[in-house]
């Protein structure tokens, strides 16, 4: 459970801060912006090599699922969405249609990575650390932080910054990703438990004054020291002997870094964040609209067996299909064949059952 609203946004778009000094760019707020940007960085060799080798951004459905990047710019998410109270599924509604026809666009311009579909995690990590990618989706830690100091030798004008999520036009706020202050990481005691009462025990000691220190800083004068009050991480973590990333380091003692049922403390991203950039990247992402992100609602057992086997089809020919009109395979144009395919699968009964979802949990607010 997040304990502060700034543990809330943790992802979002980033662009090769040196590139965009070479090339004579800002940091784009709009999509116009954002093209002008990623076309100077396939046009103007940023990276100086002489070669055309730049890729300008690497898209990714996941990324997209998560963040909204670029999707949101049209007020709509690429799954369901919360609009004033009324669930929608976004690759249904006629501004997904725009969204695909600009990626589209991006996509047979070169502004997309040509291989983005087949690009896992060592391949991203290859292409940024090779001096190649101008702008992607990533997280302070496992992003900016780790790749700055991996291409510290390589590349030494290396440098990140954080962008907004960009709207259709100066000034809008759009939808960007942001997590719900109980994730629906929890834990329950089967009805098998040999130990309920002691179980209980150790589940209450992670919320009072000593659990929450202990889940959230490790072990006092090993991983932290109180400094004016304030729990202050040693070397251990912050500078680790072993060479362990701190996002590791952290991992060793404590469960802050990632979750589990206790209450996340603020404190400790405000340490986890060592670099100026990490926080502005922070600050610029969190300017984002959330309110149309759905809460974390639940479905009951019949729900969820009316409506999983949809979701898993109408999944795997979305992410299909995305592909195929980005990559120029399926013509825009079929862009009502795809919606008509959806709703033949049942996604308005998927959209009824979480909109139901959606009410009860209202209701208990």
């Amino acid at each position: 459970m997040l304990g502060d609203p700034i543990l809330a946004v943790v992802n979002g778009p980033v662009l090769r801060k040196d590139w965009l000094d070479k090339v004579g760019q800002k940091v784009p707020t709009t999509l116009a912006e954002w093209e002008a940007v990623l076309t100077a960085f396939r046009d103007e060799d940023p990276n100086g090599n002489g070669k055309k080798d730049e890729i300008p951004y690497l898209f990714s459905i996941a990324d997209m699922d998560f963040n909204h990047l670029f999707v949101g710019a049209w007020g709509i998410a690429s799954d369901f969405y919360n609009d004033g109270g009324t669930v929608k599924y976004g690759p249904i509604e006629p501004p997904f249609k725009d969204f695909l026809a600009t990626m589209a666009k991006w996509y047979k311009e070169g502004l997309i990575d040509q291989d983005y579909a087949t690009t896992d995690g060592k391949l991203k990590d290859a292409k940024v650390t090779n001096n190649q990618l101008g702008a992607l989706s990533t997280y302070p830690g496992s992003g900016i932080s780790r790749y700055t100091s991996l291409t510290k030798t390589s590349t030494p004008s290396f440098q990140l910054v954080g962008a907004p999520y960009p709207g259709l036009k100066a000034g809008d706020k759009v939808m960007g990703q942001y997590t719900m202050p109980f994730t629906g990481i929890g834990a329950a005691i089967t009805t098998s438990a040999q130990h309920p009462e002691e179980i209980v025990k150790w589940l209450d000691y992670k919320y009072g004054e000593a659990g929450h220190m202990l889940f959230n800083f490790g072990i006092e004068g090993e991983s932290y020291t109180m400094d004016n009050g304030y729990p202050k991480y040693t070397d251990l973590i912050m500078n680790n002997p072993d060479k362990l990333p701190v996002t590791q380091a952290m991992a060793k003692y404590f469960l802050a870094s990632f979750n589990g049922p206790i209450v996340q403390d603020k404190r400790y991203i405000e340490q986890y964040f060592t670099m100026p950039e990490q926080r502005e990247a922070q600050q610029a992402w969190s300017q984002a609209d959330h309110s149309k992100e759905m809460p974390l609602v639940t479905l009951t057992a019949d729900e969820s067996s009316k409506t999983s086997s949809i979701m898993n089809d109408v999944k795997t020919y979305r992410d299909e299909m995305i592909n195929k009109f980005i990559m120029g395979t399926e013509p825009i144009d079929n862009f009502d064949k795809f919606v008509d395919t959806i709703k033949g699968m049942g996604i308005d009964e998927a959209i009824k059952v979480r909109q139901a979802a959606l009410d009860r949990f209202n209701q208990r607010q």
